[in-house]
């Protein structure tokens, strides 16, 4: 069976995670977690820690079931320290490649076209 990658879209505000199985880059989104903090427009650091922590337990979850074996992340740079400061140790062992860069503004076409060009 070919390994299944999530593929991790996210900023402080928008967490979207896609599924791609194999080697090629066929996105399928799974999830999009909003982040409800009432602050309107600019997001506090606290919110968007709670959020990260939000993102990370999902994606935690997801290794604990067994969905994915790889995974990728493209985030704003100084949410994806975040998200990564909040992975067990062996989540991070299965990130095979991160990318500071804020792809959450992307419809899923351009994020794949975006993914394939690294």
């Amino acid at each position: 069976m070919a390994d299944t990658t999530w593929v991790v879209v996210a900023d402080g505000s928008r967490a979207r995670i896609f599924e791609t199985r194999g080697l090629k880059l066929d996105l399928q989104e799974i999830e999009d977690l909003v982040n409800v903090a009432p602050s309107g427009p600019a997001l506090s650091e606290k919110e968007r820690e709670k959020f990260a922590k939000t993102v990370a337990d999902r994606v935690e979850q997801g290794r604990l079931h067994h969905r994915y074996q790889r995974l990728r992340f493209a985030a704003e740079p100084k949410f994806l320290g975040m998200l990564r400061e909040r992975l067990t140790e062996q989540t991070r062992h299965m990130i095979f490649e991160e990318i500071n860069e804020d792809l959450s503004v992307l419809d899923t076409r351009e994020i794949q076209a975006h993914l394939e060009r690294h």
